[in-house]
This record gives structure tokens, C-alpha cells and sequence, in this order.
């Protein structure tokens, strides 16, 4: 349980971390506590980007929230975490959702935990290998679908008004429940809340949820202001942005390649309720803040993660910060979710002879560039 000081912006973490349910008790609607699930999810670090300021703004405070270090190494944990403890608590035996990866690793993971059979509907031939691992090695019957991830989304509404199934994705209102827990950490860390807040957009579900907790501090006593909600989509799957679905959303941000977001109207009244923004950065944008993000903080976060700071260099390029501003960018995944992409944007391993008289000619030539 939180332990909290008479200061309503302190405070003092567990010595041992219970998970963001028994953490956020009062906040979540679990009832009974034998039915919680649990991996330990939460309680991510909030990493201060001092290189990432030098390189954009030195006169901004940038935070990066680190939700790849979530047990299954993405955000959904929070959520998963409240929906399948809820879908116990309801007597619920398999849980089913749509996914581009890691919705699908996280339901196989505490569905596994639970003891409930998952399905997953992945479209084909569109999940990077080591999302698709994670579902597959939990023990998720996972079902390939000919299209795209609106296509399974569609499918897997309809089987669960015709089968006794928990659908899970974050049309489920307890995923938003759980993932709003990163806003009140964000909130318990600074003390405050951020200036702005930069989170990918795909189904918009994350973006809605950090804003429904950013509100709910605020209502409670916890912050006295509120953050401008940024979000952003690729700019070949930005329904949002386009006021319209996008029937073949295209990007290398795999995690948000989705066309017809489920909580769009959500997203939109975060970002008018907070005066945010929802707009675009190309492939081209995000893949150069991914590398930036490797290599000045060592920070590897998925292509989708690195969105939220594509955008932020797209804003500072506006002149929207002023100094002193706090900026939170949220990374949402691992970038081992996505190794291929890394490998194949990074320089190309080299090969040598066994022998030192090699080894060193290769410093030789490191030190004359």
C-alpha cells in the first residue's frame, strides 16, 4: 500500500513493490483482493534526458518514462494487469483481443498467471517476431488474420457478443483504469504535474487513460495543475490528424499501424480539454529520434516509442517550449520488441582476423574520423 506523508506530493515507495493494484488500491475498481494478478508491473522509471536537452532545448527539464521495463516490456501491463484481475473477479475463463504485438504478450502473460486460456488475433505477416514470441511461448492460441489490425479489432467485437469471452483490448474500460496509473507515478516523481506530455498515438487508449489520471490527481488533491497533452501519430496512419479512417495505415511504428483507433473520441477530448495537440511525424522523424534516443541516453525504446520524442524535436522546431518548461515523453516498449529495426538501422558489424596487429588497425581508424 502507498505510504503517503501529510504533503499532498509526497511519496515514500514500498520496499517491495506490490504492483500498481495494491499500490493505487483506493484509485482502481478491483474489489476483492484474492482476485488480483499480478506481475509486479508499474513503478517504472522516470528518466532524467540531460544529453537529449543538449540536443534540443538545454533550457527545458526532459523526462523519458520508461514503460519498456514493465514485465512484459510495454505499457499494457498497467492495464492488463486490472482487466484480467477483473475478468477473475467476474468468474471469466479465457480473454480474448486484436493486436499488433503487445497487447498480445501482455493478455498471453496474465492470462497465464491467471489460469485463463487467451486468444489472439494478430493480422498477418504484420508482428514483429519478438512480440509474437512472447504471446506464443505464454501459451495464447494465437489466430492469424487476413488484413490489418482493424480487421481483427472488428472480428474479435463481434465473437464476444456471441461467445461468454473477456474481450481485453482497450475497449475494455478496466485497461484504461490500470494504464492511468503512469500519470499518477509521472505526478508522484515530479511532484507536479509536467508542462507537456508527449505520448505515440495508436488506438489512442494510452493517451486517454494518462489523461483521465491526470485529472483524477488533480480532483483528489494531488496536483494543482494539469499537462498539455501531445500526442502523435505516424504520418501514414494518422486518422486523427485526418479527421477520417485510414483504410491501409502504413509505418515502420508498428505498434501504432492502426487505421480506425478505438478510444478516438477519447483522445480528442484529451487534447481539447487540455489545450494539447494530435498531430504527425513522418517515418523518417521517428526513426531519427530512435537512433538519437539509443545513443545519446541509451535508451532503447521500440520505432512506436520514439514518436513522443519526434515529437517534442518537431515542436522545439516550432518554438512552442519556454524555459523551465517540463516536458514527459512516454516510451512505451522496449526496442527488443523490435530488433530487426535496429539492426537495421546501425552501422554493420565488422570482421577481423584473430590477431592484434587487426584489432588495433580498426582503433587506428576510429581515431582519424
Amino acid at each position: 500500500m502507498p505510504i503517503r506523508s501529510t504533503s499532498p506530493n509526497s511519496v515514500r515507495r514500498p520496499s517491495v513493490w506490490p504492483g500498481v493494484i495494491l499500490y493505487y488500491w483506493d484509485l482502481l475498481p478491483v474489489k476483492n483482493r484474492e482476485s488480483i494478478v499480478t506481475l509486479h508491473e508499474g513503478n517504472t522509471p522516470l528518466l532524467r534526458c540531460s544529453n537529449l536537452e543538449r540536443v534540443i532545448n538545454p533550457d527545458i527539464r526532459l523526462y523519458v518514462k520508461l514503460e519498456g521495463l514493465n514485465p512484459t516490456c510495454s505499457f499494457k501491463d498497467r492495464g492488463m494487469t486490472v482487466a484480467i484481475s477483473k475478468a477473475v473477479e467476474e468468474g471469466s475463463r479465457a480473454v480474448l483481443c486484436a493486436s499488433t504485438g503487445n497487447t498480445a504478450a501482455s493478455a498471453a502473460a496474465y492470462a497465464a498467471r491467471a489460469g485463463l486460456k487467451a486468444y489472439v488475433l494478430i493480422p498477418q505477416g504484420s508482428i514483429s517476431l519478438g512480440k509474437l514470441s512472447q504471446a506464443m511461448i505464454h501459451g495464447a492460441r494465437v489466430i492469424e488474420v487476413e488484413g490489418n489490425f482493424d480487421t481483427a479489432l472488428r472480428l474479435v467485437k463481434e465473437a464476444t457478443r456471441h461467445f461468454p469471452i473477456t474481450l481485453v483490448n482497450s475497449l475494455n474500460p478496466y485497461r484504461l483504469e490500470g494504464q492511468k496509473t503512469a500519470a499518477f507515478e509521472v505526478s508522484d516523481h515530479l511532484g507536479e504535474a509536467p508542462n507537456y506530455h508527449f505520448l505515440p498515438v495508436g488506438n489512442a487508449g494510452n493517451i486517454t487513460a494518462y489523461w483521465k489520471g491526470y485529472k483524477q490527481y488533480l480532483e483528489i488533491g494531488r496536483l494543482t495543475s494539469l499537462p498539455k497533452m501531445m500526442g502523435f501519430q505516424a504520418a501514414g496512419a494518422a486518422p486523427i490528424v485526418l479527421g477520417k479512417v485510414v483504410e491501409q495505415p502504413e509505418t515502420v511504428a508498428s505498434a501504432i499501424r492502426i487505421g480506425n483507433p478505438a478510444s478516438w473520441q477519447g483522445a480528442l477530448a484529451a487534447r481539447d480539454e487540455s489545450n494539447g495537440v494530435i498531430d504527425t511525424v513522418t517515418d523518417e522523424e521517428i526513426i531519427a529520434a530512435y537512433k538519437l534516443l539509443a545513443n545519446t541516453e541509451g535508451a532503447l525504446a521500440e520505432p512506436a516509442s520514439a514518436v513522443s520524442v519526434a515529437g517534442v524535436i518537431k515542436k522545439q522546431r516550432e518554438r512552442l517550449f519556454r524555459k523551465g518548461d517540463t516536458v514527459v515523453c512516454t516510451l512505451t516498449g522496449h526496442g527488443l520488441k523490435d530488433p530487426d529495426v535496429a539492426i537495421r538501422h546501425s552501422a554493420q558489424s565488422m570482421r577481423i582476423s584473430p590477431n592484434l596487429d587487426s584489432l588495433v588497425a580498426i582503433f587506428e581508424r576510429e581515431e582519424k574520423k
